[in-house]
């Protein structure tokens, strides 16, 4: 590997040399310099999206003279991205950026990359979470925010729809038309007429409008899925001299010809950024590369809405993001409602937070809301009333929140949610989210049981859920649900909620026993602290726990170690509660006046009996 990279590097100096001239003493290279040589492997170059993608890259990477940048085109090639992927790592990079062509065709030799080195996913997700870290849109949610907007222009008049979409095929643009057309379809007096698949491309999108136009005598809104497309659909409209079609895209890209620009010159109504992750790719590489701590697995960024009313301000704010980068001197306050102590998960949570506060000089006042919603609501309002720089909170359920949180917002305190999320139709109300992904939990929790089977026998489940309408227990539900139900053999034959509690967990499990007795072969608890209850009902029935009923369950605390050790617990899945450091670097990074990515996700593991001896040498909670 270390000969490949001096390889990499020598190539890198020969390619600079030959490009002589002025600029050769400038950008002149030696081994010492270079630190880090990272590989970028592009699906291609004919999306502007992908352009500025690279661009992105390339201007962050300039930032630190001790990094060195290889780009690949896959030209839309699966089959040549695997091969380019391979000459990278044969050249020796030190990490890996990659934007796969295909999902599922790159998802082997990403996996293959990261056994040696670590592997940043761009935009498209691979299979699996073999990979250090992804960085990509939410695509249903900018579908449906788009459709919310249409659906705002079009609700009393009603109105003909033409959507203007990517290449088809892809599962990533094929959620962004599904979110669109979720919402527009509950509009009765609004249609969608016609699809245009224009591949990204402008003219093709200019061409395929013109047809259009000549077919339907009536167009209302043009929604395309990317700016440049609807700047095409514009010009098919103006060369035919039609006025009064509204043109939606998306992207929000500055510069000329960007969404920004054309929204501000009235080309398009509206626009929804989507951030190509560029430069975030990069600046969290050289974090993985200098051996950071406490990063995550997915970031997904925010995509703001763009219109007239707000695209000045928005270009000025980040701007001056950009220029300033503020850092106030005064010690930042922060509020956090917790939203109990039911779990020894939760008192682990609570200790992050506190020790990652002090280590970082936040003032943190801290309340607990004793699962109690009316409480957690009042310690909201008393941080408002207290004027606190930001307010974060463990929601202990989803519904519910908007009048508080719209309380803070006009405040202008920003307010960031930890560990669950909550159910709003407006994302404006809060920062982040930062915490598990539940569904992922509960798929692995499937993963896992899918895996043990030997044969097609029958296998009755009894799944004890966590607190009602809360997310981690309709998250873990369902992601449990949507592995299982491709295996008809496993059945989930009793399910209720034990509160996330050990003694709730008990009382379900004696219910289960009670009707089912020994016909029960699996349990899946919502976390840790019900499987202990249930261990406790089913040796009380006279049953051996992880023998005669195996038992998964979800966050990996210290108590189940003990319990996997003692042969009662088959399996668990981590969710970390040290989202200490994440929030308070989260906190900072919004008092420099910057956006926060929608989603923050962390990264977790999965934990078997048979490796637990040595996976509990390195667990901290």
């Amino acid at each position: 590997m270390v000969r490949g990279k001096y390889l990499l590097i020598s190539l890198l100096i020969l390619a600079i040399a030959m490009l002589g001239g002025c600029q050769k003493q400038e950008r002149q290279v030696s081994k010492d310099q270079v630190k880090f040589v990272i590989g970028v492997s592009q699906a291609n170059l004919v999306e502007p999206w992908r352009i500025i993608m690279n661009e992105e890259i390339r201007e962050e990477a300039a930032k630190h003279s001790d990094v060195r940048i290889v780009f690949t085109d896959a030209v839309q090639n699966s089959e040549k991205q695997v091969r380019d992927v391979g000459e990278l790592l044969q050249q020796g990079i030190d990490l890996l950026i990659i934007s796969p062509n295909d999902s599922v065709a790159l998802t082997p030799v990403v996996a293959q990359a990261y056994k040696k080195i670590p592997v940043i996913v761009l935009d498209r997700a691979v299979e699996g979470y073999d990979y250090t870290l992804y960085i990509g849109p939410d695509n249903k949610s900018i579908g449906r925010e788009a459709g919310k907007y249409i659906g705002e222009l079009l609700s009393k008049t009603g109105g003909n729809v033409v959507e203007i979409q990517g290449p088809s095929g892809v599962p990533s643009l094929q959620e962004r038309s599904a979110g669109f057309r979720e919402v527009i379809g509950k509009y009765a007096n609004i249609s969608i007429i016609d699809t245009i698949v224009a591949d990204w491309q402008r003219d093709k999108a200019e061409d395929k409008m013109t047809e259009l136009l000549n077919q339907y005598p009536k167009i209302d809104v043009v929604f395309a899925h990317s700016d440049y497309m609807a700047l095409g659909a514009y010009k098919a409209a103006k060369k035919k001299g039609i006025t009064g079609i509204k043109f939606v895209g998306i992207d929000g890209f500055s510069g000329p010809n960007g969404g920004l620009q054309l929204v501000e010159n009235g080309v398009l109504q509206g626009t929804f950024t989507c951030l190509t992750g560029g430069r975030e790719a990069i600046q969290y590489a050289l974090d993985i590369l200098n051996h950071e701590k406490g990063l995550p697995k997915k970031i997904i960024p925010r995509s703001n809405k763009i219109t007239l009313d707000n695209v000045l301000e928005f270009v000025k704010s980040t701007n001056e993001t950009k220029k300033n980068n503020p850092t106030s001197k005064r010690r930042i306050v922060l509020g956090f409602s917790q939203l109990g102590a039911e779990s020894d998960w939760r008192r682990a949570n609570s200790q992050s937070i506190k020790t990652a506060a002090h280590e970082a000089d936040i003032e943190l006042i801290f309340l607990e809301g004793d699962q109690r919603q009316e409480t957690q609501i009042r310690d909201i309002r008393s941080f408002i009333a207290q004027g606190v720089d930001v307010i974060a909170f463990s929601p202990v359920i989803e519904s519910g929140w908007t009048e508080v949180l719209e309380e803070a917002k006009a405040a202008g305190i920003p307010v960031v949610l930890s560990d669950r999320a909550i159910k709003s139709d407006d994302a404006s109300l809060y920062a982040s989210f930062i915490g598990s992904d539940f569904v992922e939990e509960g798929r692995r929790a499937a993963r896992w049981l899918v895996g043990q089977k030997k044969d097609t026998q029958q296998q009755n489940i009894v799944e004890i859920e966590g607190t009602f309408d809360s997310a981690p227990a309709l998250d873990r539900k369902k992601g449990f649900a949507e592995i299982i139900n491709n295996y008809p053999e496993n059945t989930v034959i009793y399910s209720a909620s034990g509160d996330f509690t050990e003694a709730g967990g008990q009382e379900i499990m004696k219910s289960a026993l009670a009707l089912y007795g020994n016909k029960i072969d699996v349990v899946y608890a919502h976390n840790d602290d019900m499987a202990l209850g249930a261990i406790k009902a089913i040796e009380e029935y006279g049953l051996r726990p992880g023998k005669d009923i195996l038992i998964v369950s979800v966050d990996a605390t210290e108590a189940a170690f003990k319990a996997m050790l003692a042969g009662k617990l088959n399996c668990t899945v981590e969710c970390t509660p040290l989202l200490g450091p994440q929030l308070m670097q989260a906190v900072k990074t919004l008092m420099t006046g910057r956006q926060l990515p929608m989603r923050i996700i962390t990264s977790e593991g999965v934990f078997p009996s048979e490796t637990a001896r040595k996976d509990h040498v390195n667990r901290k909670y």
